[in-house]
């Protein structure tokens, strides 16, 4: 059930799409999301696009070839699988796309069952509880 955006400063659709298929991946094996559980937005570099960051943040030395992938997810994730996670989206953004780990900037969301509705203005893992 997670949701994904991928923000990418230099990306066409082909580096898009490798980024997008990294993080599922990683998603599934590290956490164990189903692999029909597939919700993404993918944006590239426009015309008119500001990104704006600090290239040495924490330590990472970061340049115009970052991505950022914020996944919004359901809480109960372990400290470890979170680990595992950020490594895994790393190694595969690098092998799939090209993109080097120190530019991979991962973000989590966490909520709760609640917070989700696929459609219809319903609730559907609540509605499918009661």
């Amino acid at each position: 059930m997670p949701f994904i955006r991928i923000d990418a400063i230099h990306a066409d659709e082909q580096r898009l799409e490798a980024l997008g298929r990294a993080v599922h991946d990683a998603l599934v094996e590290a956490v164990g999301i189903p692999q029909d559980d597939l919700f993404q937005v993918l944006t590239g570099g426009g015309p008119v696009r500001l990104v704006r960051y600090d290239p040495d943040y924490l330590g990472v030395h970061r340049d115009d070839d970052l991505v950022f992938v914020s996944i919004t997810l359901r809480s109960g994730r372990t400290p470890e699988q979170k680990q595992a996670l950020y490594r895994r989206i790393a190694e595969l953004a690098h092998d799939y796309a090209g993109a080097e780990p120190r530019n991979v900037f991962v973000s989590l969301v966490e909520n709760e069952l609640v917070d989700w509705s696929f459609g219809d203005g319903v609730a559907q893992y609540v509605a499918a509880r009661t």
